[in-house]
């Protein structure tokens, strides 16, 4: 009975752990979020939308950051490291609708054209897609090797 509560204060001790870790991930992003913004914000008055844009980006990033840390020392973590990467290569193709961005400001009609950076972007996913990818074969592979022997 003493062992069950050890392992229960033990598995808690590392519960609040992990839930600690997370949140100061998600503040120091959100700081680095603030700090950013306070350099974009001119250019979000001539950009509509923009800001609500980023917000949105942020908040899921944060949301995802936080459930895959929670979720560390299982499997569990690289599906959400995964899934954050995606979330990147997803958002920032329906947001920058395929790269080419309009903007038209009084009588003045502005096109930019940002496929290389979209272009570089994704394939910074990619990699980090490809990274977790192969992290979640190394976990499952180290999981079947300790169950062996």
């Amino acid at each position: 009975m003493a062992e069950t509560e050890d392992g229960f204060k033990k598995n808690l001790r590392k519960f609040w752990y992990k839930a600690l870790k997370a949140t100061i991930k998600g503040i120091l992003f959100y700081i680095f979020y603030f700090v950013l913004w306070s350099f974009l914000a001119p250019v979000a008055d001539v950009i509509p939308g923009l800001q609500l844009m980023i917000e949105t980006f942020v908040i899921i990033y944060i949301i995802l950051m936080i459930i895959g840390e929670l979720a560390s020392g299982t499997i569990f973590q690289y599906f959400f490291n995964g899934a954050k990467a995606l979330f990147v290569i997803c958002y920032l193709i329906l947001s920058l609708n395929g790269g080419i961005f309009g903007v038209t400001f009084q009588n003045i009609s502005l096109s930019i054209d940002l496929r290389l950076f979209l272009t570089i972007a994704i394939l910074l996913s990619l990699l980090g897609f490809a990274k977790s990818v192969l992290q979640a074969v190394n976990y499952l592979n180290e999981r079947t090797e300790y169950t062996r022997f």
